[in-house]
């Protein structure tokens, strides 16, 4: 299992009720996004990263290393806001460029935070069966499920190929790496169109008709939860509008 997927089995928001935690990170990436940056941003981001290291438990190193190729991303496409182009071939710092990078980095960042905030503490088993009572259709929650589970089948073959080949050497020099790079990726093509069609036909064999009945264990909503969460939710907004909006 990936960090992330560990920390959310185990944490101790683990037993709470899925929406209990869709309400609060989702309110709080509302806030992240419908507020200005400063200070909606900067407190619904804060505050989620309060409730990830604090009531959650979640660890650091976990959280950032599932934040880390997000924030890359967001470092590359922020980057290109510092400079305009007057002329043909022509670059140029722009002096809103700054605040404008701030301004997006920020709402990314505060978006990223409370999306890790709900994934970090609902593992996907918890959230995919209860779709259903939202209108959602079967196919979509099978497809969504199965393909959850190709990913773990996919990475056990690349660690398997993987170590394979630097048993045999297959890393010593650049140009052994490379043909080894080639070899494993279509040695894991193999493999998961193996272990795709064996899915096939094992639910195939079991009678499969469209949906796979998945008993959910029971979970009530807590009241003071919901309480909390709604007035954390209006703190946030209510002193964003005492501040005033910024940038």
């Amino acid at each position: 299992m990936f960090a992330l997927d560990v920390a959310a089995h185990t944490g101790p928001w683990r037993l709470r009720h899925p929406a209990e935690k869709a309400l609060l990170a989702l309110g709080l990436l509302a806030c992240a996004v419908a507020l200005p940056p400063w200070p909606g941003a900067v407190l619904s981001g804060g505050t989620a990263a309060v409730l990830l290291f604090g009531p959650a438990r979640v660890p650091p190193v976990v959280v950032l290393r599932a934040a880390r190729v997000p924030l890359l991303f967001v470092a590359t496409s922020t980057a290109p806001l510092l400079v305009t182009m007057p002329a043909p071939a022509r670059l140029a710092v722009d002096p809103a460029g700054p605040a404008l990078a701030a301004q997006t980095a920020g709402r990314a960042v505060a978006a990223l935070t409370c999306l890790l905030l709900f994934s970090a503490t609902t593992p996907l088993s918890d959230v995919l069966p209860r779709l259903h009572r939202l209108g959602i259709p079967p196919a979509v929650t099978e497809v969504a499920a199965l393909t959850y589970r190709m990913v773990f089948l996919l990475v056990d073959s690349v660690r398997a190929v993987r170590e394979a080949q630097a048993a045999r050497l297959g890393f010593r020099t650049w140009r052994t790496a490379y043909a080894s790079l080639a070899g494993q990726a279509g040695a894991v093509f193999v493999r998961a169109f193996s272990r795709a069609r064996r899915l096939e036909e094992g639910l195939a064999l079991r009678g499969y008709t469209g949906s796979l009945a998945v008993q959910v264990e029971p979970r009530r909503v807590s009241p003071p939860f919901v309480a909390a969460t709604v007035g954390l939710l209006v703190a946030i907004v209510a002193a964003t509008a005492v501040a005033g909006p910024r940038w």
